[in-house]
């Protein structure tokens, strides 16, 4: 039971974050602004290597190669944005 919780929270927090970026097409957000919008960290928590986690493990999801992505783009320095434009 507390693997299929673990799992669904899983799943639900790559959706969130996917479905957050697709909202918001062309905008770049930091990982301070994930963290808030994303999951409702007021303050981003002191580990912050799960974002970069999250990010490339819904990049193998979605990407045709997600090595060069074409949706969601590291915008170096920055953040992550999804792209506006049609690959």
């Amino acid at each position: 039971l507390l693997f299929c919780f673990i799992l669904f929270v899983a799943v639900f927090d790559f959706f969130d974050l996917l479905y957050f970026l697709y909202l918001h097409k062309g905008q770049v957000f930091t990982k301070e602004q994930l963290y808030e919008n994303v999951w409702g960290f007021e303050d981003m928590p002191k580990d912050t290597s799960n974002l970069p986690s999250f990010i490339r493990k819904l990049r193998k999801k979605i990407e045709p190669d997600p090595d060069n992505p074409i949706y969601i783009i590291t915008v170096w320095g920055v953040g992550y944005k999804f792209n506006e434009e049609k690959p």
